[in-house]
């Protein structure tokens, strides 16, 4: 009798923590082996992706473990960048990171990036450390400056918000909800430099994994950019700045909303 509760109880436990997983993948997607949940994120904190003030891929790797140091950090080693990867961390641009290695994390494969793959695409260790790309940091103690992002609703500041942000500032932030949903964005503050084409100091919007499609607009100046709603579950966004005049940065608000929801609205609003 006891031997049949006990195994009663055990099988009982089986099944809610199924029912539990199941919950979990209904929520957030189960797709291309990646289970989408906030667990990943403790542990990719810290991971995020720099490239050189001149532009993409100028930095040897004695530049690049320079410019980690610079912020306080280090190369990320691979299962860092991986970890990272599992809660969306998707950016089409090689760098090096841990021990000489050079790769790039892609979330969704894509015939203009990452040969169609999922994973890390890793180009291995280089022979020759003069090679030039992008590199890959880690520093879960330093300033937010960009980052993967999977709450529901969040304030995104730039560096050093209220005060002025910093010069030579390169900052992605990926944001990613769940699948069925998209992502409202809402600015508070706006006030970076302004010039004609916005070449100096921008921000700029992309409705997608990356900065290499989905372009939505660059913005300057102090008047607020307009709302903006994603097509999808995914958005990027790109700070820069250069080394001269600094502005009062920005702080932006982005909810997750569901798709049903947005329809629901436009059919009301016909109505």
């Amino acid at each position: 009798m006891i031997h049949c509760r006990m195994r009663e109880m055990r099988v009982l436990t089986v099944v809610f923590a199924v029912i539990f997983v199941l919950k979990e993948a209904e929520a957030w997607g189960y797709k291309n082996g990646i289970l989408h949940n906030s667990i990943w994120l403790e542990q990719a904190a810290g991971v995020y992706h720099r490239e050189s003030r001149k532009g993409r891929y100028q930095l040897t790797y004695r530049e690049a473990k320079a410019v980690c140091k610079y912020e306080g950090g280090t190369l990320a080693t691979y299962d860092q960048l991986e970890a990272a990867r599992q809660i969306g961390f998707h950016v089409c641009a090689a760098g090096w990171f841990d021990k000489g290695r050079v790769g790039y994390p892609i979330v969704k494969a894509g015939a203009n990036c990452g040969f169609g793959k999922v994973g890390i695409i890793d180009y291995g260790y280089r022979l020759n450390k003069s090679e030039k790309w992008d590199v890959y940091c880690y520093n879960p103690g330093a300033k937010e400056c960009g980052g993967v992002h999977t709450d529901q609703e969040k304030v995104l500041d730039s560096p050093g918000y209220p005060e002025h942000y910093q010069d030579e500032q390169i900052c992605y932030w990926h944001i990613r909800v769940r699948y069925g949903q998209r992502i409202r964005l809402h600015f508070l503050d706006f006030d970076i430099e302004e010039d004609t084409a916005c070449l100096s100091d921008y921000l700029e919007i992309y409705d997608s994994y990356d900065d290499i499609s989905g372009f939505v607009g660059r913005y300057c100046g102090d008047e607020l950019p307009e709302d903006f709603i994603s097509t999808g579950n995914v958005m990027t966004l790109k700070f820069l700045s250069d080394s001269s005049v600094m502005g009062g940065g920005f702080q932006l608000q982005y909810i997750a909303v569901n798709s049903s929801q947005l329809f629901d609205n436009h059919t009301n609003a016909l109505s």
